[in-house]
C-alpha cells in the first residue's frame, strides 16, 4: 500500500459528506413528516390523557369518557383489553391515560408486585398519588391479573388424532 493521494483523500472527504447529507435529508423527513402530522392532526395523545385525567379529578363515570369500542367480548372490555370486573372503571379511568391496557393484561403480579409497579411509575413515570383509588386498583389487578401456575400440557389422545403416515 502506498500513501494516500490527493485523489484518494478527496474521495473519502465526499463519501463522507454524501453520508452526512443523507443522514441529515433523513432526519429532516422524519421531523417534517411528525411535524406534519401533529399539524394536521393534532396530538392524538392529548384528548384521551386529558379526558381521563378530567376524569379521574372529577370522578366522572368511564361511560363519558371517549372510546373506540365499548364492547365486552367473553367478559374483556374489547377498547382496553381489560377483564371487566368490580374495580375495571377505576383501573380505566386512572392507568389506560398514560398506556395501553393491553399493557397491564399481558403483566401477572401478586397485590405486593402490582404495588411496586405502581410505586416505580411514581417515582419514575411521573404518575400521580391515587389516595383511596389506589386499594380498588390494587384489588382489581390481584384478583384478575395475578400469577398463574401453568404445569404440564395436557396428555394427546390419541384415539382422537387422525393418523397418516408421511411418503407414502
Amino acid at each position: 500500500m502506498g500513501k494516500p493521494n490527493d485523489t484518494q483523500d478527496y474521495d473519502k472527504l465526499l463519501r463522507s459528506l454524501y453520508r452526512a447529507i443523507i443522514f441529515l435529508s433523513s432526519f429532516i423527513v422524519v421531523l417534517a413528516t411528525g411535524l406534519i402530522y401533529y399539524g394536521l392532526m393534532g396530538n392524538p395523545f392529548s384528548q384521551s390523557r386529558e379526558a381521563t385525567a378530567a376524569a379521574v379529578k372529577r370522578e366522572m363515570p368511564v361511560a363519558d369518557l371517549p372510546s373506540a369500542d365499548e364492547r365486552i367480548a367473553d367478559g374483556i372490555h374489547l377498547a382496553t383489553g381489560l377483564r371487566v370486573a368490580e374495580g375495571f372503571e377505576v383501573v380505566r379511568a386512572t392507568c389506560t391515560g398514560c398506556h395501553s391496557g393491553k399493557l397491564i393484561a399481558q403483566n401477572r403480579a401478586t397485590r405486593d408486585g402490582w404495588q411496586e409497579m405502581i410505586r416505580w411509575m411514581q417515582r419514575t413515570q411521573g404518575l400521580w398519588e391515587l389516595g383511596k383509588n389506589e386499594a380498588d386498583i390494587l384489588d382489581y389487578l390481584a384478583a384478575n391479573y395475578a400469577p398463574v401456575e401453568i404445569g404440564r400440557r395436557a396428555n394427546l389422545d390419541v384415539e382422537a388424532i387422525e393418523w397418516y403416515i408421511l411418503g407414502e
